[in-house]
């Protein structure tokens, strides 16, 4: 017994010498951690170290609504050395520098539609892809119409701020004439079925199609192809049979999906708040989202190898509800379902057949 008390008394002096140091030495731990966080973390440029292919970066899983684990719809997409946006939510820009995506070589940027969720951070993006890109002539915004006037607002809404950004840094930094973005209209064919090739150089093309997203009107989604590894993005949308034909054998199929049971209880909480204006939203809202059965259907019938669930509807703070929200999916789509977070990164590497998926934050 007493071996056993000066062993207590042993490990209680060496638990209070611990928490002693710790006390006395944390600015030096705290400088030390912050110094490794800098070094690991700023100016990484991710696209380095990534192989040859096709890499979403999910820089915005979510919608309006508040989610811990989701910012506005945004995707980052690397295909070689070729650096895409496909829509600009808020909070997005952030996440892609948190993740290494490399922000100052975007070459473009594509909006689905002119919905605030997927367009509200690009004020932000375009400041930070000017200065840190250096760059001499505005970005490039390609969408439906509409896309120059929502260009030319961001550009009016930021000039001043560019104008004192010129004058702190200078024009080697911050030139005046790369500052903002250009709008570019995408225009398609009438008619159901309606798509068409907006981009084609080397082993890149990028396919714009028509979805369902009404009163919204155009709303697009993108099918990209980089040697021969596929990526189909919905947008907002309902089942629609024209995202299911131009996904056809898609290795990754990023679909929209709002759970209505889900968004029920979010409904009728509002509504025993008196808050019916807020249930009249969220049952506004059922009309122009695909569920989750139907993204599983359009996978399926797209043969689609993996599907990933982003813009998810409700919020869901905790992966415990993930089951929740897909119920039903495996019942109609057998291949691997993912619902999606931010920092996500999947990449698909040339010359393979391999989807990996790993963690930029």
């Amino acid at each position: 017994m007493k071996l056993f008390g000066r062993l207590l008394i042993f490990i209680g002096i060496l638990i209070c010498l611990g928490v002693g140091g710790y006390q006395l030495f944390k600015p030096q731990l705290a400088e030390m951690a912050f110094r490794r966080a800098v070094k690991a973390g700023v100016g990484v440029d991710r696209s380095q170290t990534l192989p040859d292919g096709l890499h979403v970066f999910v820089c915005g899983a979510g919608t309006p609504l508040p989610d811990p684990k989701r910012s506005g719809a945004c995707l980052g997409v690397l295909a070689g050395n070729n650096v895409l946006v496909f829509d600009a939510g808020s909070g997005g820009s952030r996440n892609l520098t948190r993740m290494g995506f490399p922000l100052s070589k975007i070459d473009h940027v594509y909006l689905t539609h002119l919905h605030s969720d997927h367009m509200d951070g690009l004020g932000e993006l375009l400041m930070q892809v000017w200065v840190n890109g250096r760059r001499d002539e505005p970005l490039p915004v390609s969408g439906p119409r509409g896309i120059d006037e929502v260009i030319d607002g961001f550009n009016q809404a930021y000039r001043i701020d560019g104008q004192f950004r010129t004058a702190h840094h200078g024009v080697d930094i911050a030139n005046p004439a790369g500052r903002g973005g250009v709008g570019e209209v995408i225009s398609l064919p009438a008619g159901p079925g309606s798509h068409a090739v907006i981009y084609h150089d080397g082993d890149l093309t990028i396919t714009a199609y028509s979805v369902s997203h009404a009163p919204v009107e155009p709303a697009f989604g993108y099918r990209v192809d980089y040697k021969g590894r596929s990526v189909s993005i919905s947008g907002d949308t309902i089942y629609d049979p024209n995202l299911v034909a131009n996904s056809r054998d898609v290795d990754l199929m990023f679909h929209e999906a709002l759970n209505p049971d889900m968004v029920g209880v979010m409904r009728d909480a509002a509504r025993a708040r008196g808050q019916d204006h807020i249930a009249q939203i969220m049952d506004d809202i059922l009309t122009y989202h695909a569920t989750p059965l139907d993204a599983a259907r359009v996978a399926k019938e797209a043969n689609a190898r993996q599907l990933v669930f982003y813009h998810t509807i409700p919020p869901m703070p905790s992966a415990v509800l993930y089951g929740v929200f897909t119920k039903g999916t495996r019942d109609i789509y057998d291949g691997k379902i993912t619902v999606s977070e931010d920092g996500m990164i999947f990449s698909l590497p040339a010359g393979t057949d391999r989807v990996e998926m790993t963690k930029g934050f």
